[in-house]
């Protein structure tokens, strides 16, 4: 299906089932809904909306959103089309972000939230990151041709280079410490992308969670899927 939201095309599936309870799936940065379709089947008592947010999977839009806080509203509005009043969340990467401000900003939505390895906190700078920044600083003021940032980063076009900069450059602790909401972190082990401090930190900033570790990376729901959903699965009833 999909939704119109602010020029963008925003493709969703809505598997509406039996009973009340509906779990809303939010990917990361350059995937799609696709990511969560192992859990479709293993959550059946659950009505499932999966997203893909603009411009990734079937969503496009013509102009990138201004910033993070396009995406969650987004997300309020599509809710809103669906007579969605109020859900269980779970969030990977990027969709940890727009999860956090859901859940400080709008709480009557968000009745319980399941993070995976999330983005969203300040992170840690080493003097490796200040030199490169120094580096490419001098570079410009030299009117010198230096590349900034990894190579998926240049492909982007200017817009949206804006976009992800306001996104990644948008920290979002403080929306951490509102969250009132019952609230399952889960983290790979081995994660580099947003290194284990991070789920350590979240769960001090998030007063109602739990911190849990599973063997895996970046994408340890899906590399221990099966022990994942035991987690989510027991945690969600634990909190009905």
């Amino acid at each position: 299906m999909i939704y119109s939201f602010a020029g963008a095309k925003v493709h969703y599936e809505f598997i509406q089932r039996e009973g009340e309870k509906v779990l809303v799936f939010l990917h990361g940065w350059g995937r799609s809904g696709e990511d969560f379709l192992p859990f479709v089947s293993l959550f059946d008592d659950y009505s499932i909306l999966l997203i893909d947010f603009p411009p990734f999977g079937e969503s496009e839009f013509p102009q990138p959103f201004i910033s993070i806080f396009s995406y969650a509203n987004m997300v309020i509005s599509l809710c809103e089309h669906l007579d969605i009043s109020s859900a269980d969340f779970i969030a990977h990467s990027f969709g940890g972000r727009i999860l956090l401000i859901l859940a400080a900003l709008k709480s009557s939505l968000v009745h319980k939230s399941i993070f995976c390895d999330s983005a969203g906190l300040k992170p840690r700078r080493g003097i490796k990151y200040h030199v490169k920044v120094a580096r490419y600083k001098l570079a410009k003021r030299l009117n010198k041709k230096m590349e900034a940032g990894s190579a998926d980063y240049r492909a982007l076009s200017p817009s949206m280079k804006g976009l992800f900069n306001n996104i990644v450059n948008t920290h979002l602790d403080e929306f951490a410490k509102s969250v009132k909401s019952p609230s399952l972190i889960v983290w790979g082990e081995d994660d580099k992308e947003t290194p284990t401090y991070m789920a350590k930190r979240l769960n001090k900033l998030i007063k109602s969670s739990k911190l849990v570790f599973l063997n895996g990376g970046h994408f340890a729901f899906l590399e221990s899927r099966f022990e994942f959903f035991a987690t989510a699965r027991q945690f969600l009833k634990e909190t009905q």
